[in-house]
C-alpha cells in the first residue's frame, strides 16, 4: 500500500524518495506534450526535440515502475532523478523562449547539450535500476533499459564542434565540414546568411550584457567561422556562373553576400548593401560586421564608385541593373538589341549543392576595385611551376624559380581579403634553375591575372567585363567620399568575416596617359585622392606585364616609395602591395631596388598593419632575389625587423619573414646576423605542429645550422628533442632538413653529438635510412656511420 502521512503529520520517508521521482514524470509529460505542440518542423533544433523525446519516452516507462513500487527504492536513483528534472526543465525552459531571430549555430550547440546531459543523466539512472533488477524475477521493465541504454542519436552539432576545434587549433575548417553545416542548418541562402550574423551579433551584446566571459569567447568563434562558411558560400553551385554569367564576389555585400544595388558606405569605411547593412542597423547592432569597429554614425553614404563599376559590369555582360527594392538576388540578363529572345532571370537557387572549385588550384587571387573602403585584395602569387588552366583548375600569377649551392626554395604566396599568405618548400639542389624570375613566365600570352575557372572558360562574355582605364579614371576621382576613406584607414583590426576571393579575370592593358594621371594623384596634398591612385595602381600592376612596364616607366616607383612612411594605414598598405605586384617585373624589380626600397620596406615592417608588414616582408623576399640586394638588405636593419615579424607576427606575417629570411640566409654573411637577432628561438618554436611551419621553420634553420653559432644557438634553445620527433613524426621534407641539420650537429661538437644519442635518435634514423627519400636515407646514413665511427674510436685505442 502506498505510504500515508503519521499522525505527527510528518511524511513516510518512503513517500518523500518518490517525491522526485514522481516530479520527473510529470516534467517529463509536459516536456513531451510542449513539444508534440510544436507547429514549426523546420527550425535547427526540430532533430534535438526528437532525440530528447525518444529518450523520455523510453525512460518514462521504467520511472513509472519506480513510482508503482515495481523496483526496490534507492537514494542514488532518487538523487539521479532529481538532476534529471532540472535537465527537462531547462530544456522545457530553452523550447518555450526559442524563437526564429535566435542564431541557428548557437542553438543546436545549446539544444544538443541539453540532449547529452539527458543521456547522460538517462544512462545513469538506466545503470542504478539495471543493478536493482538483478534481484528481481524477470520484468518487462528490463527490456525498456536496454533500448535505452543502446540507443545512438545523431548529432548535428558534431560538425560544428569539429569546425570549432579546428579553429581553436589555428586551422581552417575543412571545405567538408563547411558544407555539412552550410546543409544541416539550412544557410543556403542569401537572406538565411543574413539573419544569422544578425542573431549572433545580438547574441554576442547579451552576453557581454550578462558578463558571461566563456560565452563570449564561444561566440565570438562562432562569428569567426560564419566568416569561413561565406568563403565555403563562395565556391558553391549556387554562386557560380548562371546563363554563362559568373558574378565577381567583390560585387557582393560582405553581410549578406548578394549583388549589391545599392552600394553605400557605413562610419567604419566598409561598404555593404544598403539592405543588408540597414536590416543589421534596425537590429540595433552599431557595430561594423566586417571591421568589428564601433560605428561612430548610422549614417549610410551612398558609394557611386562601386555601385558605377557594377552598373558598367551589367552593361558589358547584358544583364538588367536593377536598383529594385525586391530583394530576391535576382539578375535579369537584357535583351540583345541583335537578337529577340525572350529575358531570362538568373536567380540564385536554394538547393546547395556543393560543387566548389577545385582544391587543384593553391593560390587564389582577388580582384581589387579602387575605392578604400571595401578592400578587395589582389595578390603576386610566386610559384614554382604551373598548373594547367582547363575546367576548374588554376594557373599561378608569376613563378619564381629560386636555387642556391645548397638547396632550390619554392616560395608559394597566396593573397586572401585580408592579407597574402606564402609556403616554404624546399627541394634538393638544382643547379640547372637561376635565382631570377623565369623570364619566359614575362610573356603576358602566358600569365594569367587572375584564376581562370571553369565558369569564366565558357564565358567569352565575361572575359570582356574588365574596367577600362577612362571609366577607372572617372570612377576612382568622383566619389565625394574618399576623405573618409582616409580618415577610416588607420586601424589595424582582426578580420571576422572575410570577404570572398575573386574568381574574375582582367587583363586589360592600361594607358600612359591614364598612369600618368594616377602619378599626378600620388603628388596630390589630398590623402584621399593618393590613397586612391595608390589602390588603382596596385590593381593595374597585378594583371600584366605591359602595366607593370608602363607603371616602372611613368616615375610612380618613388612617389610609391614615399607612402610607405604614410600614417594613413591604409595609403601604406595599397603603396607596399602596389610595390610588390610591380617588383614581379625583373627589370621593374631593379628599378625599384634602385630607388633606395629598403629603408622604407622595413618602416613599413615596423609600423604598419598586418597586412602591410606581410607584404614587405615579401617585397624584400623579391628584392633579395637580386644578389647585390641580398647582401644590402642583410646589412641593413631589416633582418632584425624580420626576426620580430617571425615573432609577434599573424600566421601569414611568420610565413612571409621566413620566405625572406631563407632566402637571405643563401648569402653566407647574412646567417651570422639572423641568428644574432635572435631567430633561431622563434624558428624552434615553430617547428611545434601546432603551428603549421614546421617544414619552414626546419628548413630555415637547416641552413642555418652549417656555422657554429648555428648550431649552438639550436642547442641551447632546446631543439634536438623537437628535431629528432620530426625525424619520427614529420613531412619528407622536414625529415629530410632535420636530419641534415641533426649532422651538422654531431660533427660541429661531441657534447651535441651525445645530446642526440640521449633523445633516442638512432631507431627513427635507422628507420629513416630505409624508408626515407633518397636525400633522406643520405643524411641518415651519414649520422649513422659517424655515430658508428664515434664509438668505435675510443674502442680502437684501448687496444
Amino acid at each position: 500500500m502506498p505510504s500515508s502521512p503519521t499522525s505527527s503529520g510528518r511524511t513516510n520517508p518512503d513517500q518523500m524518495d518518490t517525491t522526485s521521482v514522481r516530479c520527473v514524470v510529470n516534467s517529463i509529460s509536459r516536456f513531451i506534450h510542449l513539444v508534440s505542440c510544436q507547429t514549426i518542423k523546420t527550425v535547427p533544433t526540430h532533430k534535438s526535440y526528437g532525440n530528447m523525446v525518444s529518450l523520455l519516452k523510453l525512460l518514462k516507462p521504467v520511472l513509472d515502475d519506480v513510482v508503482d513500487d515495481k523496483i526496490p527504492s534507492d537514494d542514488g536513483l532518487y538523487k539521479e532523478c532529481e538532476e534529471l528534472d532540472i535537465i527537462v526543465n531547462e530544456a522545457r525552459e530553452f523550447v518555450e523562449s526559442w524563437s526564429l531571430k535566435m542564431s541557428k549555430i548557437c542553438s543546436v550547440l545549446k539544444s544538443e547539450e541539453l540532449v547529452m546531459k539527458m543521456q547522460h543523466s538517462s544512462q545513469e539512472i538506466c545503470r542504478i535500476v539495471r543493478r536493482l533488477l538483478q534481484s528481481l524475477p524477470s520484468t518487462s521493465c528490463f527490456t525498456g533499459v536496454q533500448e535505452l541504454q543502446c540507443l545512438k542519436l545523431e548529432r548535428v552539432s558534431e560538425c560544428i564542434e569539429e569546425a570549432l576545434k579546428s579553429q581553436r587549433e589555428g586551422r581552417a575548417p575543412p571545405s567538408e565540414q563547411l558544407t555539412r553545416i552550410i546543409e544541416s542548418l539550412g544557410l543556403t541562402a542569401n537572406q538565411e546568411l543574413l539573419k544569422e550574423s544578425i542573431a549572433l551579433e545580438k547574441e554576442r551584446t547579451m552576453a557581454q550584457v550578462n558578463k558571461a566571459k566563456g560565452e563570449i569567447d564561444q561566440i565570438n568563434n562562432i562569428i569567426e567561422l560564419m566568416s569561413h562558411v561565406r568563403d565555403c558560400m563562395v565556391k558553391v553551385e549556387n554562386f557560380r556562373a548562371m546563363n554563362g554569367v559568373c558574378v565577381p564576389s567583390y560585387f557582393r555585400c560582405p553581410l549578406s553576400l548578394e549583388l549589391m544595388f545599392d552600394p553605400v558606405i557605413v562610419a567604419s569605411g566598409q561598404t555593404y548593401d544598403r539592405a543588408s547593412i540597414q536590416k543589421w542597423l534596425d537590429n540595433g547592432l552599431y557595430i561594423c560586421p566586417k571591421s568589428r569597429q564601433m560605428l561612430s554614425h548610422t549614417n549610410l553614404i551612398p558609394n557611386y564608385t562601386v555601385k558605377a563599376l557594377i552598373a558598367n559590369w551589367c552593361d558589358q555582360n547584358h544583364i538588367k541593373f536593377s536598383n529594385t527594392l525586391e530583394r530576391n538576388n535576382t539578375i535579369t540578363p537584357a535583351v540583345s538589341q541583335s537578337e529577340n529572345a525572350p529575358c531570362q532571370d538568373l536567380i540564385h537557387t536554394e538547393s546547395f549543392r556543393c560543387s566548389s572549385h577545385s582544391n587543384d588550384s593553391t593560390s587564389r587571387s582577388s580582384l581589387e576595385v579602387g575605392n578604400e573602403f571595401q578592400k578587395l585584395k589582389i595578390d603576386a602569387s610566386f610559384r614554382f611551376s604551373e598548373e594547367e588552366s582547363n575546367g576548374c583548375r588554376s594557373r599561378e600569377t608569376e613563378n619564381f624559380d629560386l636555387s642556391s649551392s645548397e638547396q632550390s626554395y619554392v616560395h608559394s604566396r597566396t593573397e586572401s581579403a585580408s592579407s597574402v599568405v606564402s609556403t616554404i618548400d624546399f627541394l634538393p639542389a638544382a643547379p640547372t634553375y637561376v635565382s631570377r624570375i623565369s623570364s619566359k613566365h614575362e610573356n603576358g600570352s602566358e600569365v594569367s591575372g587572375e584564376i581562370i575557372s571553369e565558369c569564366e572558360a565558357s564565358s567569352p562574355s565575361y572575359k570582356n567585363s574588365e574596367f577600362s582605364p577612362n571609366l577607372s579614371e572617372k570612377l576612382f576621382h568622383s566619389s565625394k567620399t574618399m576623405a573618409e576613406v582616409a580618415s577610416n584607414g588607420n586601424s589595424n583590426y582582426r578580420k571576422t568575416f572575410s570577404l570572398p576571393s575573386s574568381k574574375s579575370g582582367c587583363d586589360d592593358v592600361t594607358t600612359t596617359s591614364h598612369v600618368e594621371k594616377l602619378v599626378e594623384d600620388l603628388k596630390s596634398q589630398s590623402n584621399a585622392v593618393q590613397t586612391s591612385a595608390a589602390a588603382e595602381l596596385r590593381f593595374l600592376a597585378k594583371h600584366n606585364t605591359e602595366n607593370r612596364v608602363i607603371i616602372g616607366c611613368s616615375g610612380a616607383i618613388a612617389l610609391l616609395l614615399s607612402l610607405l612612411y604614410s600614417e594613413v594605414k591604409l595609403t601604406q598598405e595599397h603603396a607596399v602591395t602596389a610595390v610588390l605586384n610591380l617588383s614581379i617585373n625583373e627589370n621593374v624589380k631593379a628599378k625599384i631596388a634602385e630607388a633606395g626600397a629598403i629603408e622604407p620596406l622595413i618602416h613599413v615592417l615596423r609600423t604598419g598593419s598586418s597586412g602591410a608588414q606581410e607584404n614587405a616582408a615579401a617585397a624584400l623576399f623579391s628584392l633579395s632575389v637580386l644578389e647585390e640586394y641580398r647582401i644590402k638588405i642583410g646589412r641593413s636593419s631589416a633582418v632584425k625587423a624580420l626576426v620580430d615579424l617571425l615573432h609577434m607576427g599573424t600566421l601569414r606575417g611568420k610565413k612571409d619573414a621566413a620566405t625572406a629570411l631563407f632566402n637571405l640566409s643563401i648569402f653566407h654573411e647574412n646567417k651570422a646576423r639572423i641568428i644574432q637577432a635572435g631567430a633561431v628561438k622563434y624558428l624552434v618554436e615553430l617547428m611545434d605542429p601546432t603551428t603549421e611551419m614546421v617544414d619552414k621553420a626546419v628548413a630555415l634553420l637547416a641552413n642555418l645550422s652549417t656555422i657554429t653559432e648555428g648550431c649552438t644557438a639550436i642547442v641551447r634553445a632546446g631543439g634536438i628533442p623537437v628535431l629528432v620527433e620530426i625525424i619520427e613524426t614529420g613531412s619528407n621534407r622536414g625529415k629530410e632538413n632535420a636530419s641534415s641539420i641533426l649532422f651538422q650537429l654531431c660533427i660541429n661538437n661531441k657534447k651535441f653529438c651525445r645530446l642526440v644519442l640521449q633523445e633516442g635518435a638512432v631507431p627513427p634514423l635507422v628507420a629513416l635510412s630505409q624508408t626515407g627519400t633518397p636525400r633522406a636515407k643520405e643524411k641518415a646514413q651519414q649520422l649513422l656511420s659517424h655515430f658508428r665511427n664515434q664509438r668505435e674510436g675510443p674502442q680502437k685505442g684501448k687496444q
